[in-house]
């Protein structure tokens, strides 16, 4: 089969190799769409992965063609999601029910082979039917989706009628958009560097965009909440300015969730850290969408909004090859190369 492989940071070479090997509790999944998430872009361009050569990719959606011995429930032809997490089910978080804090788990893209290839094998516990109405380029996002219920949801106990801010316009924070939107609330702005994020934010539900290089973030979300803040601010940027500013721009007794990786420190100024106690703003973080019953929740409920209506088709960018994607990580790493989610399809040629 064709893939693409990692062999260190910044090099990925498309080959054709082995199918993988299915085991009797594994599908083969005819892999006919997966997304490059924001964690491969650091993995594949800087840190590399758990292990060498590798198939990366874990958002990702596609075909049974075949099934192994044990597993019970699904047939060939059936239309599956990959929920990527493989806890180890016998940690204290697994215990729980909280697998996104598991101490010992594998993961596909990332530990184990993923989807950047035609095929893989996957648990049967790690399957998700894909509904008749829901395309697989959108099955395909629900990854990132329910990282978005859940940090909207889950941690920023977000309500009808809230107001809620949107710090970072990237895939996950344009769901987040889409979905309190979808549930009702009040009104939604959304924070961005790039006026393209914003535009898309503003299609898919946001009522204020704000642009924070040419505008101050702050100010524009109190005024647009009459003076008050949002109830629900979540930062999907990960950068320490926007992380300060998401305090900043909370209403009284508000929450504010960090989602964004940023891989840096954060030094709390005098006025922010006065903010947050005088406001008795709650401040959490979220990590990742997996809870009790596998895959959880956020994963049940974000694939609902699909049937729904909800659609990552304003959010893609770009829509690729196999062949096309040493690439496209190329012009990322070469900076100031706009895109948004992009959408490999392992059967489509160049």
């Amino acid at each position: 089969m064709k893939a693409v492989r990692m062999y260190k940071p910044k090099d990925l070479r498309v080959e054709e190799v082995e199918k993988p090997i299915m085991q009797p509790d594994e599908v083969m999944v005819k892999v006919h769409a997966c997304g490059v998430c924001g964690s491969d872009i650091p993995r594949i361009l800087t840190y590399g992965a758990h292990v060498s050569p590798i198939i990366c990719g874990h958002e990702f959606s596609g075909e049974i063609e075949a099934v192994g011995d044990q597993v019970e429930g699904y047939e060939v032809g059936d239309r599956v999601v990959v929920p990527p997490l493989i806890p180890c089910g016998h940690c204290e978080w697994c215990k729980k029910g909280i697998y996104s804090l598991c101490e010992d788990y594998d993961y596909y893209g990332s530990r184990r082979d993923g989807a950047y290839a035609q095929y893989v094998s996957v648990k049967k516990t790690n399957l998700m039917k894909v509904p008749d109405g829901v395309s697989y380029e959108d099955a395909a996002t629900l990854d990132p989706c329910a990282n978005a219920w859940h940090g909207l949801v889950n941690r920023g106990h977000f309500k009808e009628g809230d107001t809620v801010a949107v710090v970072g316009a990237g895939p996950i924070g344009l769901f987040a958009v889409q979905i309190a939107h979808m549930k009702g609330a009040k009104k939604i702005i959304a924070v961005d560097v790039w006026d393209k994020k914003l535009e898309i934010a503003k299609n898919v539900g946001a009522d204020v965009v704000v642009n924070s290089l040419e505008n101050d973030p702050v100010k524009a979300v109190i005024d647009a909440t009459d003076g008050e803040g949002a109830n629900v601010v979540v930062d999907f940027s990960g950068a320490p300015v926007a992380q300060q500013q998401a305090i900043m721009m909370t209403a009284k007794m508000g929450r504010v969730v960090f989602l964004g990786i940023s891989h840096k420190g954060l030094d709390l100024k005098p006025e922010t850290v006065d903010t947050l106690m005088r406001g008795q703003i709650e401040l959490a973080g979220s990590w990742n969408s997996f809870t009790d019953p596998f895959p959880g929740e956020d994963w049940t409920e974000s694939l609902k909004m699909y049937e729904k209506g909800m659609t990552a088709k304003d959010i893609i960018s770009h829509r690729i090859t196999l062949d096309e994607v040493p690439e496209i990580f190329n012009n990322i790493d070469k900076g100031h190369y706009f895109f948004n989610k992009i959408m490999i399809f392992p059967w489509k040629e160049s």
